[in-house]
């Protein structure tokens, strides 16, 4: 098992900005491609971004391609999504996920480590 804690959501006003921190205890997340996933009330659950296990590279959502970045720091075991111009249609739980797939999985099916979430709640 992979302990995954995310914290940093909110409720922030459109074209606003909110940074999610995803932590692991225990465990050294370097070992793993790490993603963020989202799922607002009645939809199924969304790839947001994703990056490999030693960063550099990295994958988004066309929903949120220049908006969002995911980074990660594996000296300090920490995954994170800055989120900036931030849209109504971004409210959903958002979801840390570790995956021990190489490269940069995309699929929720790929990952196999999943945190409790955190509500993002964007207001118009």
């Amino acid at each position: 098992q992979v302990p995954l804690v995310e914290s940093g959501g909110g409720l922030v006003q459109a074209g606003g900005s909110l940074r999610l921190s995803c932590a692991a205890s225990g465990r050294t997340l370097s070992s793993y491609a790490m993603g963020w996933f989202r799922q607002a009330p009645g939809k199924e659950r969304e790839f947001v971004a994703a990056i490999r296990r030693t960063g550099g590279f990295t994958a988004y959502a066309d929903s949120v391609k220049g908006r969002f970045t995911i980074s990660r720091d594996n000296a300090k075991n920490t995954v994170h999504l800055q989120m900036n111009s931030l849209k109504p249609e971004d409210t959903a739980v958002y979801y840390c996920a570790a995956s021990i797939r190489v490269g940069l999985p995309t699929g929720r099916y790929e990952y196999n480590y999943w945190g409790q979430g955190t509500q993002v709640t964007v207001s118009s």
